[in-house]
């Protein structure tokens, strides 16, 4: 019942698995038609196996994802026969949909920098309006995974010998959100770094990691990362 008030799904909500593979690759700086397929699936791996740990509900097309690298990796471990396979890599399996991917993915966020009808005309302003992830200081848009991997950074910096303890006395997901809605009240914005402020438990840094993703499913809060410095910034909307 207790691991139930920590659980989160990002079922339709966050990245799907695709963004995943595509995180991977960028983080590890590989092109897309030459995956070492076997580091990418033991990595991508390893993040279904970390999202399940923190009790993170996600869909089962990660599943899936996984199933079909894995299925490539055991593919390219066997000795082929020319008699019975063909010549293709198979690996371009999951290039070509990648590729694909990334190139619908490269258009919708051309268009999505486009005016649109009548923005530039109606310029009037929502009173309760607030402040965007400021285009021109250097952010761009993040997601999950960069969200995770800042994530475990922190985690890295606690110490070993604190265990981690989710008990009735802990402060709930819910309390936390609480709490950090006052503190964007008061700064509009803060970086990942000041919400572990002081010296934190891993209790306490993961139940803020898991309020985090409930405020960006409820839209309240966007996520950025400044292009030059890597420093990751929440905006409260």
């Amino acid at each position: 019942m207790e691991n139930e008030l920590y659980q989160v799904k990002l079922t339709d909500i966050f990245e799907g698995p695709m963004d995943l593979l595509v995180h991977l690759i960028r983080k590890n700086e590989v092109d897309i038609y030459d995956i070492p397929i076997a580091m990418i699936t033991e990595q991508y791996l390893a993040y279904l196996g970390w999202l399940e740990s923190m009790n993170i509900d996600f869909a089962g097309d990660f599943l899936v994802m996984a199933a079909t690298l894995t299925q490539i990796k055991s593919r390219m471990l066997l000795p082929t026969v020319a008699a019975e396979e063909d010549d293709e890599d198979p690996r371009m399996e999951i290039a070509r949909p990648l590729a694909e991917y990334l190139r619908l993915k490269s258009a919708a966020e051309e268009l999505s920098r486009r005016a649109l009808l009548g923005e530039d005309t109606f310029v009037r302003q929502p009173v309760e309006a607030r402040d965007i992830v400021p285009r021109d200081e250097g952010f761009i848009r993040i997601g999950l995974f960069e969200l995770i991997d800042a994530f475990q950074h922190i985690l890295k910096n606690i110490s070993a010998e604190d265990r981690l303890e989710l008990t009735s006395d802990s402060i709930s997901v819910k309390d936390r959100i609480s709490e950090l809605v006052d503190l964007f009240e008061e700064k509009k914005s803060l970086t990942f770094e000041e919400l572990f402020a002081g010296q934190p438990t891993k209790s306490d840094v993961i139940i803020t990691f898991l309020a985090i993703l409930e405020m960006v499913k409820l839209c309240l809060v966007r996520l950025a990362q400044h292009a030059q410095t890597g420093l990751i910034r929440l905006f409260y909307d």
